[in-house]
């Protein structure tokens, strides 16, 4: 599997060709299924926060919904387990990327297993995931505990396909939680290399090559572990 890691999406055309450099032929070719998932573990997030994803309803915005896909469907994990594998299997390995959205990387964590997607996901090698601030974090070995929302006395351990962690929306305005010091502090607490990485930045993963594609501001914290 290809990855394009991303705190808020594809935000700059920097981000943009990356993603068409990963698909290997335009976007306008290229069939998408949209996992919403992760929204339904977060707090903040709603059925309102969700229909926005989905339709494109953020203001401002272009959602990855909205990039010019050849087909776009919504794959929700949590229905999966009931439908069986003959049906939902294909649909995934038809598509050309995942676009996996943000809200608990844990909860999301959970249902890519209950699902059965994450054990899929070795086989996926020609497809895409492209994963916005949980979507991301979730393909890491550890999220933190600053950013653990659901089962809150649990671990914090995600699906580890890569060996670095991820702090997302790296001062974003207004996120107090957010800050560069806070990236500082929060790295102390992750065993291994760690990105903090802002809404304008994404990192790409091929074959284990990791490269960092921004146009705003990022830090590789804890690289000489």
């Amino acid at each position: 599997m290809k990855l394009l890691l991303t705190s808020g999406g594809v935000t700059n055309p920097s981000i943009k060709d990356a993603l068409v450099r990963l698909l290997a032929k335009p976007i306008s070719e290229s069939r998408a299924l949209f996992i919403p998932t992760a929204q339904w573990g977060q707090p903040a997030c709603s059925p309102e926060s969700v229909w926005m994803s989905v339709a494109g309803g953020w203001p401002g915005e272009v959602g990855l919904c909205e990039l010019g896909w050849k087909s776009v469907g919504v794959l929700e994990l949590t229905a999966l387990p009931s439908i069986g594998e003959e049906r939902w299997v294909p649909w995934v390995r038809d598509a050309d990327v995942l676009l996996v959205d943000g809200g608990e990387a844990i909860y999301l964590a959970h249902w890519m297993r209950e699902s059965g997607l994450a054990d899929l996901i070795p086989s996926l090698t020609d497809t895409v995931w492209v994963g916005v601030s949980a979507g991301s974090m979730v393909m890491t070995p550890r999220i933190g505990r600053q950013f653990v929302d659901w089962k809150p006395d649990g671990g914090d351990e995600t699906i580890g396909v890569v060996d670095f962690s991820i702090f997302p929306h790296l001062d974003y305005p207004g996120w107090s939680y957010n800050t560069t010091e806070r990236a500082h502090t929060w790295a102390t607490t992750i065993q291994g290399p760690a990105y903090a990485i802002d809404d304008q930045t994404a990192i790409t993963v091929v074959d284990r090559e990791v490269g960092v594609v921004s146009e705003g501001h990022w830090e590789l914290l804890n690289a000489s572990d």
